[in-house]
C-alpha cells in the first residue's frame, strides 16, 4: 500500500514538472540544445511588444498587443501574444522582445529560431503596397545589447540591425513570410525557422542576450498576428 501511494506521489510530481516546462524553459550554459522555449500558456513570459520604422507625425497606426487566446477556428484554449498594427509608413516593423539570461559570458552561439504563429493572410492575396501575406516578412534575431526604440531624424527606429523588408540584417534573419497558403481566409497556425542558416551572436559579459521576433511589412494595411510558440536552439 505504501509503495502504491509513493508511486502516485512521484507520478503527480512528474506531471506537474512536465506541465510547467511546456510553458517556459531557460537552460544554463552547460545544457546544450534548447536555450529557450515557451508556448505562452501561463503568461507572456516577459515578452514586450512595440513598433518602429515610422515618423511621429504618422497617425492612426492602431498598434496594440495583449496576451490572449488563439482566434477561432483555432484552439481557443491555447494562449498567445497578439500583436496588431496599421502600416501607414509602408515599412512598419512590429516586434516582440525578451531578455535571455544564464548563458556563458562573452561566447558566440549559433542560434536557430522556430516560431509558430497564427495568420489569416494568403500567399496570393493582393493589397495596397503589397500582399498582406507574401509582402509581410517574419524575422527573428538576438543581440547582446538591448533592442531599443529610438527617435532619429524624426523617425522611430530599432537600435539593432534587423535589415529591411525581405532582407535580413546583422542581428536578425529572415524566416519567411506570414503567408498561410493560397486562398486562405481563416486563421491557421504556421511555423517558420532559420534552421538552414543559424544566426551567429555573442553574449555580453553577463551571459545575456535579447531575443527579437517581428514582422517587416510592405503591406499598407492592418496586420493582426498571434504568436503561439517560440523555441531557440543552439547548434
Amino acid at each position: 500500500m505504501k509503495s502504491t501511494i509513493l508511486f502516485a506521489s512521484v507520478l503527480v510530481s512528474s506531471l506537474f514538472i512536465a506541465s510547467c516546462s511546456q510553458e517556459s524553459t531557460e537552460l544554463g550554459p552547460n545544457q546544450p540544445g534548447v536555450l529557450y522555449e515557451t508556448n505562452f500558456q501561463q503568461s507572456k513570459d516577459g515578452w514586450e511588444a512595440d513598433v518602429v520604422d515610422y515618423g511621429p507625425q504618422i497617425a492612426d497606426i492602431q498598434f496594440k498587443s495583449d496576451w490572449v487566446s488563439l482566434p477561432s477556428p483555432l484552439n481557443t484554449n491555447q494562449k498567445s501574444i497578439m500583436v496588431s498594427s496599421m502600416n501607414r509608413s509602408d515599412d512598419l516593423f512590429m516586434y516582440i522582445r525578451k531578455k535571455l539570461t544564464g548563458l556563458t559570458p562573452n561566447t558566440t552561439y549559433s542560434l536557430v529560431f522556430d516560431v509558430e504563429l497564427a495568420s489569416q493572410y494568403a500567399d496570393n492575396s493582393v493589397g495596397i503596397g503589397g500582399s498582406p501575406g507574401s509582402s509581410v516578412y517574419l524575422k527573428a534575431g538576438a543581440s547582446a545589447t538591448e533592442p531599443k526604440k529610438e527617435l532619429k531624424n524624426n523617425f522611430y527606429e530599432i537600435s539593432i540591425d534587423k535589415g529591411n523588408q525581405a532582407e535580413g540584417g546583422r542581428d536578425a534573419l529572415l524566416l519567411g513570410t506570414i503567408g498561410a497558403g493560397n486562398d486562405v481566409t481563416d486563421y491557421k497556425l504556421i511555423t517558420r525557422s532559420n534552421a538552414e542558416k543559424p544566426l551567429q551572436v555573442k553574449t555580453n559579459a553577463n551571459g545575456e542576450l535579447w531575443l527579437v521576433v517581428g514582422t517587416d511589412s510592405g503591406f499598407e494595411g492592418l496586420t493582426t498576428l498571434y504568436y503561439s510558440k517560440i523555441k531557440v536552439t543552439a547548434k
